[in-house]
């Protein structure tokens, strides 16, 4: 089986990021779909592993930026490669009174991203289910705005033009072996993967990984 087949799906990315208390963050995500119009209603999936999604759990609230051809792959480090639980992801992040703010601040007063996003959708959740490693949320639209014309970017896209090339693998002398996500190139040192371990970077699970000597 070729995994890989699923790049192939015709859908989006985007930066979901959320509010609760004085905490802002985000994360990346590739389901966003609007699924009726009256009323005008969106549903994402999170994976639980993600720091937005128990932020989003509880608040309720969010926006949705749509990653469009114009993004670097910086923007998927800051919000994809990292967690939310261990550092501010919008810290060094040009903010709304620079002269070139990255993100600024919706009417419901959740951050959205404007580092190459052609647009944003607010919205409220309004009921979720429970999927296993994932939770789909069902949402309301609240607002919405349109940031530029560039064409938005697709995971295909993504994967060909936004993502570095892996890079070759070599041998030292010390022969070490490396555990390499075949998804994102996150590299785990040790003799052996642990079976439930999880990519910390794209999520995806040991099965994803393949071993390899540098």
């Amino acid at each position: 089986m070729d995994k890989k087949a699923m790049y192939k799906l015709s859908y989006g990315l985007f930066v979901l990021t959320t509010k609760l208390g004085d905490k802002q963050n985000g994360c990346i995500t590739n389901t966003a779909i609007q699924v009726t119009t009256d009323p005008n209603r969106i549903v994402f999936a999170v994976n639980k592993a993600n720091y937005t999604h128990d932020m989003l759990m509880e608040s309720k609230v969010f926006n949705i930026s749509i990653l469009s051809e114009d993004a670097t792959f910086d923007v998927f480090k800051r919000f994809g490669f990292q967690s939310g639980k261990d550092v501010d992801k919008f810290a060094d992040y040009a903010g709304p009174d620079s002269a070139e703010a990255k993100y600024s601040v919706a009417s419901n007063g959740v951050y959205y991203i404007k580092d190459g996003t052609n647009a944003y959708i607010s919205g409220t959740v309004f009921h979720t289910v429970d999927l296993g490693s994932h939770t789909l949320f069902l949402c309301d639209v609240t607002d919405m705005e349109i940031l530029s014309d560039a064409s938005s970017a697709t995971y295909e896209y993504y994967q060909k033009n936004i993502k570095p090339k892996p890079e070759a693998v070599g041998t030292t002398p010390t022969g070490k072996t490396v555990w390499r996500c075949k998804i994102c190139g996150y590299e785990f040192e040790g003799e052996e993967l642990p079976e439930d371990f999880i990519c910390p970077w794209c999520k995806h699970p040991a099965s994803d990984f393949e071993k390899v000597i540098k």
